[in-house]
């Protein structure tokens, strides 16, 4: 009893997340969400047994190749090979184990494997751009994939996306998801971004910013990156509004 009652004492309260390190639903400058945005007041809807417990992803259906985006093909995918890592952590700095991490990515000439990006960018027949894995009892997960691309989007004259990943976490069921992106250090196109511009605190904004590792770096084979993910509090990685 004396052991529980130290283990509730560390434990702190819910913190909410600090005023401007989350984007606004409705963004001018990132036009979409203009349309994507509740025009009207909200209907809050209580979550049942069903919302919360399920549906739930298969664990048995992650194959071995799933976190190693260059070894999905017959053969090596073009472009500058990285790993990526971190941990999944709750307000508290805790570890969040058995977390589904997905990610997603153009490939390295800023191209998507998909029927809406027509880009006139060369598609990777070895790169398909999609990756997951759970995260360990750490909270702990690893990606090998290929440093993609920045690209052309229509939001307005002459706009370019600065090289990014996306990031997707679930819980235990799919009503727990969280998306963001991750970006790497130094990028020329922060300034011209609205979607990264859409974050008020610069601080948060730099949550986004993956960090050069070398510890994780292989020699003669990949630059490694560590990018940690917080769910929420004052340090939470600012996520895209649903």
């Amino acid at each position: 009893m004396r052991h529980l009652a130290n283990e509730r004492s560390i434990i702190t309260p819910y913190r909410r997340h600090e005023e401007g390190c989350q984007p606004p639903a409705p963004y001018q400058a990132y036009e979409s969400t203009i349309k994507r945005s509740p025009s009207k007041p909200l209907t809050f809807l209580p979550h049942t047994l069903s919302e919360i417990t399920g549906p739930i992803y298969g664990h048995g259906q992650i194959a071995e190749t799933d976190n190693d985006l260059t070894r999905q093909h017959a053969g090596e995918p073009n472009g500058e090979r990285i790993i990526v890592i971190g941990r999944v952590l709750d307000c508290n700095g805790r570890p969040v184990p058995e977390a589904l991490v997905e990610i997603w990515q153009a490939n390295a000439a800023g191209r998507y494997r998909h029927q809406d990006d027509q880009h006139p960018a060369p598609l990777d027949p070895n790169f398909t751009g999609a990756g997951r894995m759970r995260t360990d009892e750490n909270g702990a997960y690893r990606f090998v994939t290929i440093k993609p691309g920045a690209y052309p989007w229509f939001n307005h004259y002459n706009a370019w996306r600065p090289a990014h990943i996306h990031f997707s976490i679930f819980g235990r069921a799919f009503i727990s998801r969280l998306v963001t992106q991750m970006y790497f250090p130094g990028d020329l196109l922060f300034a011209y971004d609205p979607v990264y511009q859409s974050i008020p605190d610069e601080k948060a904004r730099q949550r986004m910013v993956c960090k050069f590792d070398l510890e994780t770096t292989q020699p003669q084979w990949a630059l490694g990156y560590r990018f940690d993910i917080v769910l929420r509090g004052p340090e939470a990685t600012p996520f895209e509004t649903p």
